[in-house]
């Protein structure tokens, strides 16, 4: 019966092609110039209405912070500078939402044995 609720909410958080957009989870926070919180250190991918990311760390027990306005939109070919505020990005929740994002869902099994 949960699984069904689950994956109504999937659903719901997709945009409009069907999929899924994430927010994102930082281990600090910085202030911008306009005086609104940023994620700094490291950052993770985060489902919101969840409570843990992508790669599978509990936000509370891990120490991070949510940051429901800010969208995950990191790439691979994404390089961080001296005087960027992130430090480091989840390997494992950047492939995870390139495969959301560019399948619609984590994969399928094409050919299932009998």
């Amino acid at each position: 019966m949960w699984s069904r609720k689950w994956r109504h909410a999937r659903r719901v958080r997709g945009n409009d092609a069907g999929v899924a957009s994430f927010a994102v989870a930082a281990s600090s926070r910085a202030t911008s110039v306009g005086g609104t919180w940023v994620p700094a250190g490291a950052v993770h991918a985060w489902p919101p209405g969840q409570n843990q990311t992508l790669c599978g760390l509990p936000l509370a027990s891990s120490g991070l912070r949510p940051f429901p306005h800010v969208r995950w939109e990191y790439q691979r070919s994404d390089r961080l500078g001296a005087t960027d505020e992130v430090r480091h990005v989840c390997r494992r929740c950047l492939a995870a939402s390139l495969s959301h994002a560019e399948h619609g869902r984590a994969w399928t099994r094409t050919a299932p044995r009998p």
